[in-house]
Order: C-alpha cells, then structure tokens, then sequence
C-alpha cells in the first residue's frame, strides 16, 4: 500500500516488477476519500473506490498502471495491489451488467435509509495463456456455480472523518486473511441469489464493505476492491457530514430530554406531568408517522406539528385523567411505551438480523408479543411499573438529545424502528452498528440515571398511595360538602359570577370623577 497525491492534468505512474511466474491475476486498486479517482486513463471507470484485474501474460513481469483524479486539486490517495494464482477465483470474472469486461468493483449508493452494494459474480481461476472457463456453461460443481461470497462489513473510528484514518484502515479490508481478522461476516450469498445487499444507513459513520469470493474445491479465495461510504455529503453546505442534525431535530430532542429527565426522578410524585410525557411520545410518534406516510411535507414543518400534536396528546391523556380517573387506561398506554422500548432494544441486538425476521409479518408478531408482555407482567404492581417506564423511557430521551450531538449508535434503538415502519423495503436492510468508546459512555450515562431515578422514585414513594385519588370525583365531592356544610368558611363565599362582577365594580369606581367637597342638598326649613 501506498499513498499518493493525484490530480486531474499529470497522471501518476504505478510499476510493479519481478511478478512472480505463479501469479496469474492482479487487482490494482486507489481510494480517496471524497474525490472520483481513476486507475487507468484508459478506463471507463471512476469512484472514490476503483480497482481494474490485470490479466498477466505468459512471461509477464511487469504491470504499469496510471492514476489519476477528477479533481483540480490534489487529492490524498492511497493504492494498493493485490497479487492472486490460479486456482484462486477471479472476482467479477463473469460480469454482464457493469462496464469493464472483468470487474472487481463493488458498486455503492445510498440514501439516508439504507446502504446498497452490488457487484458481480466471479469466475474459477486459471492458468496464464489459457482460455477463461465458461460462464454459463453449467451449474454444476466443476463451474463458477460453486463460488460462495461471504460479505463483510468493517466500522471506521466514531466521530472521525479524516483522510489519513481512512487510508490506514483500507488496508484492513483489502486482503482475504485481514478481512477475516478485521471485519465481521455479515452473510454469505451463493451464485443463485442476487449479488446485492442492503445494510441501514449510518450517516456520519464511516463504513467499509467488502466481499470474499471463496471456492469450496480448492479452498482458494480472493476479495474484491473495498468500498467505503460515509452515508453523508462532504460538499455540501448545509447538513453535510460535519453536521449532520438540522436546528430542528436539536431543539425538539433537547426539550424532550428536559422533559425526560424531570419524569425520569419526579415522574411518579408529579403523576400529571408523568402522563403529559408518554402522552406526548405516543400521539408525537404515530403522528409522525401518519404525516410522513400521507404527505410530503418538509421535515421541519413535519417535527412542528409533531411538537403541536404531542403536546396535545399529553393534555389530552391528563385531561382524560382529570375527569375519567382510569388508572388502567393510563398503565397500559404507560407499560406499552416501555413495551415498544424494551422490544426495540430486543431487536436492536444482532437478533434482530436473523432472516427469518425479514418477513413483516413475522417481525411485527413477535415485535407486539414482546411489547404487550411489559404491561401483562406488571399488571399486579402498577406503580412499580410506572416508576420503571419513567426512568428507563425518561432518560433514554436524554440519549437522544445527546445523538443529536455526538454520534451514538444507540440512537438507532429508536431509529430503526421508525424506519421499519416508514420504509416498505426496510426489511431487507441488515442493521448492524458500530459499537465503540462514545457507545460504552452514552450507554453508562443511560445505565446510570435509570438507575438512579427508579431507585429514588422507589424509596421516596414506598410510604405513599399508589396513585393520587379520582381528581374528578375528589372536586366533586369537595364541591357538595361546601354547598351543605355551613360552618365551612368556603360555604360563605360568593358564587364565582358575584366575585367577578364585584371586581369590575371595583375597577370601573377607580375612572369615576371625584366628587366635589360641600353640601350639594338645599337646607331644610
């Protein structure tokens, strides 16, 4: 491997001498980071991650390559060659649908959603001077419908965008044993299923992918070129990689965390503001939902009236409280908040990619099954469950507020469960995260007041009721014994419409004229 500095007007020649007679095949490969580079003016072909297998003659010891950018301005770059014999299997050695006559690229979009990659499939290997074997020949053992890819995946340092930190790991991912050790296996596709794979998109994290062509018969392998994505824009100026969070997103999380963390320690003691907190998250979520479904509504515009019809929610919730005094209704609405958040935690471990959960109808089964379990298994202890949904839900929203900020995986409990619901195709993305230094730190600072706010709301509430008593009821019977109870000094005071016509009395004698001083009637006789 090494690194280069490339522009668009003076290519840069790559010489590689004494090639082994042993070796039939090399994949020359150059990556930068946000610039299209070329590893042949002869090539059709750019991206940020190119690659071009060059077939070697009978008594070749020589290759030469010429790199070059797009770009005006220098661009860091890093190539890297990689040497194969002939019984390792030649990767995009039977493609049909890209460019190149051998490809060993692998080709990458992506959208704020999800992560394609495709590339295409291998041929077996073969000796120099020989005729390629046959594409389409068979599918039995002794052609390339043997071949199996085993796809990998490799996380970038959190919270690091630069150029030298990319080109150091690229290495890691660009050779068959350092992928092994380095990247952790995602799946594995036969040659009967499509070469493309769907992985959720982490925007701001840097993510390489690669895939491994192995040949069951002479237990020989060989990657293709790695691809990187960022899942962001570096060029642009609003929302680019740097920035990820709009203005919006900041001040609604950041509200909510304030919000959070209060319910998280006091949520039980100021049970009205309890209930206005998970009446605000269920009506803010499906609302959402609903708007991002039906319209096409800017984000912006779609997170204000979510505030509005959370807010509403929550009143609504406390003001059905006030007059019904429904403890159940407002448990189970309570314990299915915790329910979905202990659901998509479930599914946030690598459980969640099993394949059998790419069915929608499996995946909301068993996804409902494990929320409704919350609220039937504390069914008989109501308070503790209401403490436990205050502090876990309260201040998983501090953990939010916080990824608006810091990257954190954790973020995508939440995430990618909205994403599952919004987006048909969701289902087919695998979604794992990263797991590192900031995600150890945001996941003991969550730990901690969980922890924290269960055990104070427990030990301050052991002594009191339950819950406070119907307020409804509670007026009304305050109410009647006022109206009957006439030694009550309440019983003696005027009705609301008296007082308030007294005080515009009141008021309207401040505008009067002051009356003249002396006797205005006439004397008597």
């Amino acid at each position: 491997q090494r690194n280069v500095l490339l522009n668009q007007t003076n290519p840069v020649e790559a010489v590689i001498r004494n090639i082994a007679s042993n070796v039939t095949v090399i994949i020359f490969q150059v990556h930068s980071q946000q610039s299209d580079v070329n590893p042949s003016t002869n090539s059709s072909g750019t991206g940020v991650d190119r690659g071009l297998i060059s077939i070697l003659r009978p008594q070749q010891t020589v290759c030469t390559w010429y790199l070059r950018s797009l770009d005006a301005n220098q661009v860091l770059s890093t190539a890297i060659s990689m040497p194969y014999m002939e019984k390792d299997p030649i990767p995009g050695g039977c493609n049909l649908e890209f460019d190149l006559e051998v490809d060993p690229n692998i080709y990458l979009d992506y959208t704020l959603v999800d992560v394609r990659i495709k590339f295409a499939p291998a041929n077996l290997g073969y000796m120099r001077g020989a005729n390629p074997p046959s594409c389409d020949s068979g599918t039995g053992q002794n052609s390339r419908w043997r071949l199996r890819y085993d796809v990998y995946q490799y996380f970038l340092p959190e919270n690091n965008l630069s150029e030298m930190v990319l080109m150091s790991h690229l290495r890691k991912m660009s050779e068959v044993q350092s992928i092994k050790a380095n990247g952790v296996k995602m799946l594995t596709v036969t040659s009967d299923d499509k070469t493309d794979v769907y992985f959720s998109s982490l925007p701001g994290q840097g993510v390489i992918y690669n895939v491994i062509v192995w040949d069951p018969l002479w237990n020989t392998s060989a990657a293709y070129v790695p691809v990187h994505t960022y899942a962001c824009s570096f060029a642009d100026l609003v929302d680019n990689c740097s920035s990820l969070s709009k203005l919006s997103t900041k001040i609604f999380f950041t509200a909510l965390a304030v919000l959070g963390l209060f319910t998280c320690f006091f949520g039980h003691r100021f049970w009205k503001t309890d209930l206005f907190f998970m009446g605000f998250i269920v009506t803010g979520f499906f609302f959402f939902v609903f708007i991002t479904r039906v319209t096409s509504l800017g984000y912006d515009v779609r997170l204000v009236l979510t505030a509005v019809a959370g807010i509403t929610g929550g009143i609504l919730l406390v003001a059905s409280w006030w007059r019904f005094g429904s403890v159940l209704l407002c448990m189970l609405i309570i314990g299915l908040v915790l329910g979905f958040l202990f659901s998509s935690m479930v599914f946030f471990t690598p459980l969640g990619d099993y394949r059998v959960f790419r069915d929608d109808v499996v995946f909301w089964v068993t996804f409902s099954s494990v929320a409704l379990m919350i609220p039937v298994l504390f069914v008989g202890c109501p308070r503790i469950l209401n403490i436990l949904a205050c502090g876990i839900v309260g201040s998983y929203s501090v953990v939010l507020a916080i990824a608006c900020y810091v990257y954190t995986s954790l973020a995508y409990i939440a995430l990618d469960l909205l994403r599952r619901i919004l987006n048909d195709y969701f289902s087919r993305a695998y979604t794992n995260v990263p797991f590192q230094t900031n995600d150890f730190i945001v996941l003991a600072v969550w730990l901690m007041l969980a922890l924290s706010g269960v055990t104070v709301q427990l030990r301050r509430e052991r002594s009191e009721v339950p819950f406070p008593p119907h307020p409804y009821l509670t007026w009304k019977r305050e109410r009647e014994r006022r109206s009957t109870n006439v030694l009550d000094p309440s019983h003696h005071i005027p009705p609301l419409r008296e007082r308030i016509h007294g005080k515009l009395l009141q008021i309207k004698e401040l505008f009067q004229k002051e009356q003249p001083a002396g006797e205005r009637t006439p004397l008597l006789l």
